[in-house]
């Protein structure tokens, strides 16, 4: 028996319905973007803002011939093998039992395949892992102790990845964590100097994207996740469709920020779609980001004004070679290399000032 809608719900839904008729309207009128002929595609190469040097390498090699996949990933392999880099590879800050644990994937435009890795343990080149993952397996994301005896089996040296400063580091937030504990919290005046000048709970990782002259684009991003987290956590760096992704006939998009958000709504994917619709880079990125604001709900996420009192930012790459970093919050900039040059530009941001 077919169930009657009441004139509640009836009305409840063609408001909803309403309330998204603009951007659907848009997206339906605007005119397709216009791409350059085959060959003259500008080589360009886009990072988050800790990756000044990786887009500086990845468009020289990209400008020489070198595949976009490659070139990204050998990147960010600059900030993994990195001992002062805190929040990738080498030097990363680790979980609750101060153990690294690594997460990194990449995507790959002309084949729309991808690889991945999470909660990879004692091997500092994760992005390097999701690579082989994509390029020699039927998979696309293997996990903690299979991605180690992958990595192992393809000849990967397995190292110590806790450094002497981030060991500091999360000794420290043990010894502070509760006075109902038996550790001691240092005097503030003995505390150690990397100690003093870091201490918070960041997020931290690095995305990279590059487009070659034929416009076919790559992307990669890798991470050692959320500081101090549940062992085994995972989030969004690893995840295609949340912490990267690229359709080779649209653009890419690649995330930093907090991976819980990006999860509920699979960003990257929805801000690569939003292109397909006809947005901008900076359009489909700034859109995503009030999807995420409006989805944030829980009381502990949210700042006075009721807004997401976290960070999270997009970079995205159009394939006609428009690009934009867009940032819950700011003052947030992002890297970019082209025929210009190195350089870092503004994201463009949802919010002014800070969370």
């Amino acid at each position: 028996m077919t169930k009657r809608l009441s004139r509640r719900k009836f009305l409840h839904a063609t408001v909803s319905l309403s309330a998204g008729l603009p951007l659907l309207a848009r997206l339906k009128a605007a005119p397709p973007p216009v791409r350059p002929a085959q060959g003259n595609f500008p080589v360009r190469a886009i990072a988050s803002a800790n990756g000044l040097k990786a887009v500086q390498l990845a468009y020289g090699r990209i400008a020489k011939g070198t595949d976009p996949l490659a070139a990204v990933v050998a990147a960010v392999n600059i900030l993994e093998d990195d001992p002062d880099d805190l929040s990738v590879g080498y030097g990363g800050l680790p979980n609750e039992d101060g153990v690294v644990e690594l997460d990194a994937a990449v995507m790959d435009g002309p084949s729309h395949r991808a690889g991945a890795v999470a909660a990879l343990r004692n091997i500092k080149n994760p992005s390097q892992v999701a690579k082989l993952v994509m390029e020699t397996t039927d998979h696309v994301l293997l996990v903690g102790e299979g991605a180690l005896r992958f990595a192992r089996a393809n000849g990967f040296k397995e190292q110590e990845l806790l450094t002497q400063k981030a060991r500091k580091i999360w000794l420290y937030w043990k010894q502070s964590l509760s006075e109902k504990d038996d550790w001691f919290t240092p005097p503030d005046d003995d505390l150690d100097p990397d100690v003093a000048k870091f201490f918070g709970r960041p997020t931290g990782t690095i995305h990279c994207a590059g487009m070659n002259r034929d416009g076919d684009l790559a992307c990669v991003t890798t991470t050692s996740g959320l500081s101090f987290k549940i062992p085994g956590r995972v989030g969004d760096s690893p995840i295609i469709g949340a912490g990267l992704y690229v359709d080779n006939e649209l653009g890419s998009c690649g995330s930093t920020g907090r991976g819980e958000a990006n999860l509920q709504d699979l960003c990257s994917f929805a801000a690569v779609e939003l292109m397909r619709g006809g947005l901008s880079p900076k359009d489909a990125g700034l859109e995503v980001l009030r999807r995420v604001s409006r989805h944030t709900t829980d009381p502990r996420l949210l700042n006075d004004q009721g807004r997401p009192n976290f960070g999270l930012k997009f970079y995205l790459l159009g394939k006609s070679g428009d690009y934009a970093g867009v940032s819950l919050w700011g003052p947030a900039q992002f890297a970019v290399a082209d025929r210009k040059g190195a350089r870092l530009e503004d994201c463009a941001l949802l919010h002014s000032g800070d969370n």
